[in-house]
């Protein structure tokens, strides 16, 4: 489909300072409460698990973004996109970046021995869904009509 003027979905935060916002805050409750460390057998695999997993959420993100550039559309949520993508990521999750962010999130505290950047993930979740996915989804409705409708029922929003 061709493009259209305009802006894209109305997207206040861009979704990845929403998860640094978010393990931010969790390394901060570190200067004030206790806790932080993971319980130790888990932090005994914790190390290697969590580099596996940033490395494959960081992946699975570049995958997503890739495949956006091939179809010559934008990254970016608030412009207009040009196309609707449904092959490679796209095929398994409407949401390869978010969930390559969302892996590489778990990876990283469990990497650095970090419980409560665990505790603010439920609400990046939430506030993701809420101001960044609904919005996205709304928008790419407007835009596709029936075509994104057939597509967001093929395929999951999360895996």
């Amino acid at each position: 489909m061709s493009g259209t003027k305009g802006h894209g979905a109305r997207i206040v935060i861009p979704p990845p300072l929403l998860f640094a916002a978010g393990f931010l805050a969790g390394i901060w409750c570190r200067r004030f409460l206790p806790g932080d460390a993971l319980p130790g057998l888990i932090a005994g695999g914790a190390r290697p698990t969590g580099f596996i997993l940033v490395a494959a959420g960081i992946g699975f993100s570049l995958w997503g973004i890739l495949t956006f550039f091939r179809a010559k559309t934008t990254i970016v949520p608030h412009r207009a996109v040009s196309s609707l993508v449904d092959r490679g990521p796209y095929r398994v999750t409407r949401n390869p970046m978010y969930v390559g962010l969302a892996t590489a999130y778990v990876g990283l505290a469990l990497f650095q021995n970090r419980l409560w950047p665990f505790a603010f993930l439920p609400l990046v979740l939430a506030l993701l869904v809420i101001a960044v996915i609904r919005p996205e989804e709304r928008y790419l409705e407007e835009r596709f009509g029936d075509d994104y409708r057939a597509y967001r029922r093929r395929v999951r929003r999360f895996i």
